[in-house]
């Protein structure tokens, strides 16, 4: 086949991908289709060599809004921490995370999948290591190192630590009430769970739905892990033990994925859901009288994390608009910085917390346990995690507006 009609044909096939990519979305911000394309070295194929086009990175465009989402959800699961008075609900804060990230995980593995027709796990779980593992093993060593000194009445500090850096601590908590002093790190291993289960689960739904209808399934898996946290309530299992275990929390993931996926595919009935977005704000609005549910009420369990995801969700559609009030405000600069920092000020916020409520009023302790964790966070960040993800990405350095847009991409996805 002539030089020329291979190139010809391989346009093509990228303008047609192109497409796709910028039809992800009239719901906001088009796919940078530009940056996800790159070319790789050129293949020889007999005695011609040519270009071949392919899809080197698979990530979505920063948006600063949704940095800045993350930014109130740490402040809101630090008031609960806390303890700060008519704030007993703000644990719900940990939803907007679990949302967010079921949401932007699985909108990456549906771009690749959609590029090759398969995930390639190894990457996804090399990806997700290099990004969690370096803060979280550095924190816990400084926390084996201090908590002694701080503490000197702790006899489970190292038992603590090592069911946390396993990912064991939602059960942990759960079922064996460890780790006590690490309480925080029931979360993590939530969203380790997902990653382990998400991406074959995820291929195997792919391959068993009809085209388009993928959402179908995620909407049932929704459905059961709702009922599922239900029949626990209902047969009076304690609050702690359905709160923590990721079988009973995994529905504000398969929130953020049914989202991902409905964004994707667009049903027909999404254009009648869009031209009523206005009126579903009004989900937003209520969280906040979510905080008279404190902790031991079954209401949260049984409605109220429910109203979270769903509001959540409702926020994501809304900032995929890149304008408006909500876009704004999610925008302002200092969010923005605190969702940046978030992952790591959430491992180090909550024995900073611990440690000031023993001798401080709420006031002081939210003050100062914020500036300290962001400043831990900020020297965990730029130091030990910048590297990990240079490492992670074949990058020892970078430099340029396209490092930036990376780096800027890398962030809204961790």
């Amino acid at each position: 086949m002539p030089l020329r009609l291979r190139l010809g044909r391989v346009r093509l096939a990228a303008q047609r991908y192109t497409r796709r990519a910028v039809r992800w979305h009239d719901w906001g911000k088009p796919l940078d289709a530009a940056g996800a394309l790159g070319v790789l070295p050129a293949v020889r194929q007999g005695n011609e060599r040519f270009c071949v086009l392919a899809l080197q990175h698979f990530k979505l465009d920063y948006n600063p809004a949704l940095d800045g989402l993350r930014g109130v959800a740490i402040v809101l699961v630090l008031l609960s921490h806390a303890h700060v008075p008519l704030f007993d609900g703000a644990f719900f804060g940990v939803d907007l995370f679990f949302v967010l990230s079921g949401f932007l995980i699985t909108s990456l593995l549906l771009l690749e999948h959609q590029a090759h027709g398969r995930l390639q796990y190894w990457r996804f779980y090399r990806r997700r290591l290099f990004r969690l593992m370096p803060a979280l093993a550095l924190f816990l060593a400084v926390y084996c190192l201090l908590a002694p000194l701080l503490w000197p009445g702790l006899d489970d500090v190292y038992p603590d630590a090592l069911v946390s850096i396993l990912y064991l601590a939602d059960y942990g908590i759960a079922f064996f009430d460890s780790p006590n002093t690490l309480l925080h790190m029931w979360s993590l291993s939530v969203e380790e769970h997902f990653y382990l289960i998400w991406p074959p689960l995820l291929v195997l739904l792919l391959r068993s739905a009809r085209p388009g209808a993928l959402w179908r399934p995620i909407a049932l898996l929704y459905l059961l892990s709702w009922l599922w946290r239900v029949l626990w309530v209902v047969q009076g299992q304690q609050f702690y033990e359905v709160f923590f275990r990721f079988d009973t929390r995994a529905s504000g993931l398969l929130a953020g994925a049914l989202l991902a996926a409905l964004m994707q595919e667009k049903p027909q009935w999404i254009d009648w859901l869009r031209a009523r977005l206005p009126h579903a704000m009004w989900l937003p609005l209520s969280i906040p009288l979510l905080m008279e549910l404190g902790w031991d009420n079954q209401n949260a369990l049984l409605w109220g994390l429910t109203l979270v995801e769903l509001a959540t969700l409702v926020l994501l559609v809304a900032l995929q608009q890149r304008s408006g009030l909500v876009y704004e405000m999610l925008s302002a600069p200092l969010l923005i910085k605190l969702g940046t920092l978030s992952y790591g000020i959430y491992l180090w916020h909550y024995p900073v917390v611990r440690y000031l409520r023993a001798d401080y009023a709420w006031p002081v302790v939210v003050v100062l346990g914020l500036l300290i964790s962001t400043a831990l966070s900020a020297l965990s960040f730029y130091t030990l995690e910048r590297w990990a993800m240079r490492y992670r990405d074949g990058s020892g350095s970078g430099s340029g507006s396209s490092g930036n847009h990376k780096g800027k991409a890398d962030l809204a996805l961790a």
